[in-house]
């Protein structure tokens, strides 16, 4: 929470805590400790004016809670700390300097994907999350204003719609538009998935908390350029670069994904704005430093999964050397590394490798001199383990991708007769086609 608050541009004053056994309905926490954070308040503003010397400041404006707030305890708890602006017929959620606003953590989380949503896609998602937080609590921004006359001659006005009604309508109306544009920014990141599919490369997915490295990492492997910072949800845009491992035998190219982070407590409307940029999650073939609630949410929870570790060198010597060992002795595929230094990054490609192997198939062709460009696919996408130049075509014995083997069958050696013959001429191979016939024909007769 203290990284959202520095990451929102918010300067953290003071903090209080309380463990709570239940919620209270009304106010979240405790009356008690609204009181107490009443007190707190008008003690930092004391102390903020007089480190300014006297000059009048807005001083401290906003309590954050680290909770997910109901439209009715964000009102009751701002009510409780504007008492006094009220009495003066000011009222909470008013454009005032001397207002306190109560944020709540999905609330602090929206404002900082506002403030980093930069590409088109981005800013649609953002905005379709805060129209949908903001629908419940129109209510207390309009209740200053009065009815709209209705139209009409002398005798026939009525009151009219609330101008409360009026927002409700054009929040909805304006929440249907964005979910159609963000369902045109689905489709066509369905057409770039297919493309991709149709390439044969593995996708590998960077999936994991924010501000954990994964910017980073894909930067350290593809030189992209993507901004990395030490801020939370720098990220908001899915990128992919081809990439090329080194020391990579298994699959010579594969793409790589940058993915919004997580957080914990992820508000539930990122998680529905989000699905598009998610959706790259799903159609990955490995994931990387995953968070596997989320990741079973979106139908991604079986894929292969790389845990990666990073940041080793924020660690000393000792404790670096045994995160590593503990990576390499654990059951699943995991790896430690250091984006910034270079370190563990030989183990992660080979972790990676192991983690892809089960993705390929082996398989036997016989490709016609005249389709070069299948064996240069090949070459791209799989691992050729022999290859013999022979009277009708290439013989190739590899290891690739099980849509590309689909799409291939035609010049697999077995299909093509050849393994029918070597088993034929073999003696010691057993016909069990021509056994169980017989078996067959005794029985008839």
């Amino acid at each position: 929470m203290r990284e959202l608050i520095k990451t929102a541009g918010l300067v953290l004053e003071g903090e209080i805590v309380q463990r709570l056994q239940e919620v209270n309905p009304k106010t979240y926490i405790g009356t008690g400790k609204v009181r107490e954070a009443q007190a707190l308040l008008a003690s930092i503003n004391e102390n903020l004016e007089r480190r300014d010397g006297g000059v009048t400041s807005s001083g401290c404006r906003t309590v954050v809670f680290d909770a997910e707030l109901t439209p009715g305890q964000q009102k009751a708890l701002e009510n409780a700390f504007n008492r006094r602006v009220i009495e003066n017929d000011f009222l909470a959620g008013a454009d005032d300097d001397t207002v306190v606003k109560v944020v709540d953590r999905t609330a602090l989380i929206l404002d900082i994907f506002a403030q980093h949503a930069r590409t088109r896609e981005g800013k649609l998602q953002v905005d379709l999350a805060l129209h949908e937080y903001r629908k419940p609590r129109l209510t207390r921004m309009w209740t200053h204003l009065e009815r709209q006359s209705g139209s009409g001659g002398v005798g026939l006005r009525g009151p009219g719609e609330t101008q409360l009604e009026v927002d409700k309508r054009i929040l909805r109306d304006r929440i249907l538009v964005l979910k159609e544009k963000i369902d045109m920014v689905q489709k066509q990141r369905d057409l770039h998935r297919r493309g991709r599919k149709r390439g044969g490369l593995p996708v590998l997915a960077l999936v994991g908390y924010t501000n954990a490295g994964k910017s980073t990492l894909l930067n350290c492997l593809t030189k992209a350029g993507i901004l990395a910072e030490d801020i939370l949800f720098a990220t908001l845009d899915p990128t992919t670069r081809r990439v090329k491992l080194p020391g990579y035998k298994t699959h010579p190219e594969v793409l790589l994904t940058d993915t919004v982070g997580f957080i914990q407590k992820l508000p539930t409307q990122l998680v529905a704005a989000f699905r598009a940029t998610l959706e790259e999650v799903k159609e990955a073939d490995v994931l990387e430093n995953s968070v596997t609630s989320v990741l079973g949410e979106i139908g991604a929870g079986d894929k292969p999964i790389v845990r990666v570790f990073n940041k080793l060198d924020l660690l000393d010597t000792e404790d670096a050397e045994a995160l590593k060992f503990e990576a390499a002795v654990a059951d699943d595929y995991s790896v430690g590394i250091s984006c910034v230094t270079g370190e563990g990054l030989g183990d992660f490609v080979a972790v990676v490798e192991d983690a892809l192997s089960g993705l390929l198939v082996p398989v036997e062709l016989e490709i016609p001199y005249s389709f070069g460009n299948e064996i240069n696919h090949i070459h791209e996408v799989g691992s050729i383990e022999v290859i013999d130049y022979r009277e009708k075509g290439t013989f190739i014995s590899c290891l690739i991708p099980r849509s590309l083997a689909m799409k291939l069958q035609q010049y697999s050696v077995k299909a093509s007769g050849h393994e029918d013959e070597r088993r034929k001429n073999d003696k010691n191979e057993i016909d069990w086609v021509a056994l169980g016939k017989g078996r067959h024909e005794r029985k008839l007769q």
